[in-house]
């Protein structure tokens, strides 16, 4: 494989990416766009980002990870996740632009990269989208948050004996049951309706439910935000049916942390986003 510079415009700014390529031969016609995650760059955590793109150049996919506008080497005002539609589509431009072989792309993200993706097909349904890659996406409110909470750590410690040996003697215990409290309080509001505009968890639902390529989703089991996301569109009406669609392939890895950091984890899941890439998005 090969990498080289791609710099390129988006509403006056010059947004850095790196683009890995196969270097003997032409790519796959489906290219693929990492979007990172705030506050990231294009390397990633433990250069997971770099190693994914070397992954699929060297099997023919071109990957172009890049910095969107106020991340990295990419000038401009600090913005996140609910903000990126544009950097999003000036990327995609660029390597098809760059790489007039390249039909079509899939967006990759991971934590609110996944949730910016969904967002861009909410609000631009950009034909040049083959398919969305999903890892762990982000979906936190307070609520959700505590939801979460209450499910997988409380119930966890409410079970061992340190815990209430501990409350007994009046130590962190005790402390632990309040904030339990306060937790369960803010748990029972998740699930109410609001009546201001949609939420953003509300939009990415939209995008996916309006989007009909194919979606991977990998859930990390142990991530708390991998499980606040499930359990948040299991219980919300907008997300009903929608990781259950046949246009969506799940695949859980109950080893994994947040960013596959351990190297067995990493190389798992570029082994599963290349499978999937060539099953699904290549003979499109």
């Amino acid at each position: 494989m090969k990498e080289s510079v791609l710099s390129f415009d988006c509403k006056g700014e010059r947004l850095v990416g790196i683009l890995a390529e196969p270097a003997s031969a032409a790519p796959a016609e489906v290219g693929v766009i990492i979007i990172v995650g705030g506050p990231q760059y294009r390397a990633g955590s433990h250069r997971q980002f770099t190693l994914l793109a070397r992954h699929l150049a060297n099997h023919g996919v071109a990957a172009l990870r890049f910095d969107y506008r106020s991340m990295g080497d990419s000038p401009g005002e600090t913005r996140d996740f609910l903000d990126v539609d544009a950097d999003i589509a000036a990327a995609i431009t660029a390597l098809l632009a760059a790489r007039p072989a390249l039909k079509r792309v899939v967006l990759w993200g991971l934590c609110d990269a996944a949730s910016a993706a969904l967002l861009y097909l909410e609000s631009t349904a950009d034909p040049r989208v083959a398919g969305v890659a999903l890892l762990n996406p982000w979906a936190r409110s307070a609520a959700t948050l505590a939801q979460t909470h209450v499910k997988h750590y409380y119930w966890r410690r409410l079970r061992e004996k340190g815990f209430w040996l501990k409350l007994l003697r009046g130590g962190v215990g005790l402390t632990a049951l309040r904030t339990l409290a306060g937790n369960l309080r803010l748990a029972r509001g998740a699930g109410k309706p609001k009546t201001d505009s949609r939420s953003f968890q509300e939009r990415m639902a939209a995008g996916l439910r309006a989007f009909n390529g194919p979606v991977l989703l990998i859930l990390s089991g142990d991530d708390y935000t991998a499980r606040e996301f499930v359990g948040f569109a299991r219980s919300s009406a907008a997300w009903a049916g929608l990781l259950v669609r046949p246009t969506l392939d799940l695949h859980d890895m109950p080893t994994a942390d947040h960013t596959f950091s351990a190297i067995q984890d990493q190389d798992s899941q570029c082994r599963i986003c290349l499978d999937w890439l060539r099953t699904r998005c290549l003979a499109i």
